[in-house]
């Protein structure tokens, strides 16, 4: 059979990877698809500097448009990211007929309703398993291993760079900024965080693995999203002696409200697995009606595993691409014509437990008066640590870890207890999940 033609857009750390792995395992991945997959062009901003492909055998060029508009390409690999001009080159590729793959979540979780609907219309494939989790295959797995289930929820740890800098703040008793400036020494962050510690990395990710899990529109702008910057090493500290660790998490869950969507910080029981996910390391928890709990972990990031994923895809289109569009895997795992517009929790309507931290003055009655607030809103007291004042101080750190509520009576509460004359500050609040 003629070999499938790649076009390959961006050589950087995935594109690199991904032309070393095509060329490495050549012989294996033919004998997995029954014919060659060959790279015939590529493109990057400095392609003079690239020395992984030979010219000899490779179309080379500055301009991305050149690939998608090149008549021996069959699949276009888009390792650009961002979403211009990722988003033009894309939905010009799939108008000429071309199949696609990309890694580039920001791109599918804003644009992918629409990148969708063109391939569908022209009868080509968009996939996107490098997009989330790196080399981890969540999305095949989703999509395909567990299609008999209906998905509860998934807790993701999503973003290797956040998870790196609360694993270093628990195990090493380091605060975030001084982390923050090793992760990005090392590479793991990028000159300007935020996209990282912030959680938008994590809810470009969360917002594709719900609409997978539930089969709804992809909607971003919907996602909550909370970043671990506030995150103290005192609250790391606390966490611990309560038996739990502190994780940037990615959450979504099913319920009568409709499809919670959130990512922020989470104390987690440090017997969970999820919780013992460090470093720069990646774990995607899924709960289903038949299977129940499985967890898939790996690498996130890096060169050669997410270029695994890329690779893993471009072997999926080749064997899809003789067959009929409607035998083909939906692209977002339900037909098309069946994905829901199932309504998005507010953040009010969020329902948790949480660990709550408060400077309080330290006199008879304290105590007394903002659990009195609590069980005024509804919320039980689950535990309490008292911390003994520091010599010559009148205020003493309280922690508590309370019952599951509904957060717009947990921000009640929270507002009555900071207008108390004993309390000084603002009250530090962090969601707690059991993931039972």
């Amino acid at each position: 059979m003629q070999p499938v033609k790649i076009g390959l857009m961006g050589l950087g750390t995935v594109g690199g990877g991904t032309a070393t792995v095509l060329l490495r395992n050549c012989e294996e991945i033919a004998r997995r698809v029954g014919r060659e997959l060959t790279i015939v062009h590529a493109a990057a901003r400095d392609i003079e500097l690239q020395t992984i492909l030979d010219p000899t055998k490779v179309r080379l060029s500055d301009d991305a448009s050149a690939v998608v508009n090149d008549p021996d390409v069959d699949i276009v690999v888009e390792l650009i990211g961002g979403y211009s001009p990722a988003k033009e080159l894309v939905l010009k590729a799939i108008e000429n007929g071309k199949h696609v793959v990309t890694a580039n979540k920001a791109l599918i979780a804003l644009h992918g309703t629409e990148i969708f609907n063109a391939a569908n219309e022209k009868g080509v494939v968009v996939a996107y398993e490098a997009a989330v989790a790196g080399g981890i295959p969540i999305i095949k797995a989703l999509r395909e291993g567990l299609s008999a289930n209906r998905i509860e929820w998934i807790a993701g740890i999503i973003n290797g760079t956040g998870n790196f800098i609360l694993t270093e703040m628990r195990d090493k008793g380091r605060d975030f900024d001084d982390v923050l400036k090793e992760a990005q020494a090392l590479g793991y962050a990028e000159a300007d965080p935020t996209f990282d510690v912030e959680g938008i990395d994590a809810a470009h990710k969360l917002t594709i693995l719900a609409s997978l899990a539930f089969g709804i529109n992809l909607q971003f702008d919907k996602t909550f999203t909370e970043g671990i910057s506030k995150i103290t090493t005192e609250d790391v500290v606390y966490a611990e002696e309560l038996g739990y660790r502190i994780k940037h998490l990615g959450i979504a869950r099913k319920s009568d409200k409709g499809v919670e969507m959130r990512v922020h910080p989470t104390l987690i029981p440090e017997r969970r697995l999820i919780a013992n996910v460090d470093g720069v390391m990646n774990a995607v928890l899924v709960n289903a009606d038949a299977v129940g709990p499985t967890l898939y972990y790996g690498a996130g990031a890096g060169a050669e595993p997410t270029a695994s994923a890329v690779v893993a895809d471009l072997v999926d289109v080749a064997r899809a691409m003789d067959s009929a569009p409607e035998q083909r895997v939906a692209m977002l795992g339900f037909q098309p014509d069946a994905i829901l517009d199932t309504p998005v929790v507010a953040q009010d309507e969020f329902e948790t437990s949480y660990y709550v931290r408060m400077q309080a003055d330290d006199r008879p009655g304290v105590l007394a008066e903002v659990t009195t607030i609590f069980a005024e809103n509804g919320i039980s007291i689950e535990a309490v640590i008292q911390k003994e004042p520091a010599e010559g101080q009148t205020r003493v750190c309280l922690i508590m870890l309370t019952s599951r509520i509904v957060e717009r009576n947990m921000n009640q509460a929270l507002a009555q207890i900071e207008a108390l004359d004993s309390i000084d500050g603002d009250v530090i609040k962090i969601r707690v999940e059991h993931l039972g």
